[in-house]
């Protein structure tokens, strides 16, 4: 698939390069509060469960780290914008709606980048973030 080009920017592809991409609708009792699409370079998750419709057994995370790409590095921007026709009809928000996108990168501990999602979500949410030793 092609890539928006704000994550064809992040991943450092060319034009010409694909990506592998997840689409989610997060629901919270049972409405739908986020949309998330996250985008793997095909040399990464091609031929992988990421690759394929339905969950990936232990999540993404585990799976890359599994295949020699820990995420050590997470880099996260965050903006506002009016809701697009598909983000108002996925979100069910009313014409008018704000929205916010949140860019995520995760690399590897060499820099190369490994996993880029986009997050939309109704500007009524609140964020917090904990950052720590951890790792990702």
């Amino acid at each position: 698939m092609d890539a928006p080009d704000a994550i064809r920017t992040a991943l450092r592809l060319s034009a010409a390069e694909r990506v592998i991409v997840r689409r989610r609708l997060i629901l919270l009792d049972d409405r739908p509060v986020e949309l998330a699409d996250s985008y793997y370079p095909v040399p990464i998750a091609g031929g992988t469960p990421l690759a394929e419709p339905g969950k990936v057994p232990g999540g993404a995370v585990t799976l890359l780290k599994n295949l020699g790409y820990p995420g050590t590095e997470v880099v996260e921007d965050v903006s506002a914008a009016l809701a697009t026709t598909e983000e108002r009809e996925h979100l069910e928000l009313p014409e008018g709606s704000a929205v916010l996108h949140l860019l995520r990168l995760t690399r590897t501990a060499d820099g190369t980048p490994m996993e880029a999602s986009l997050m939309t979500m109704p500007t009524g949410r609140h964020l917090t973030y904990r950052l720590g030793k951890q790792g990702v």
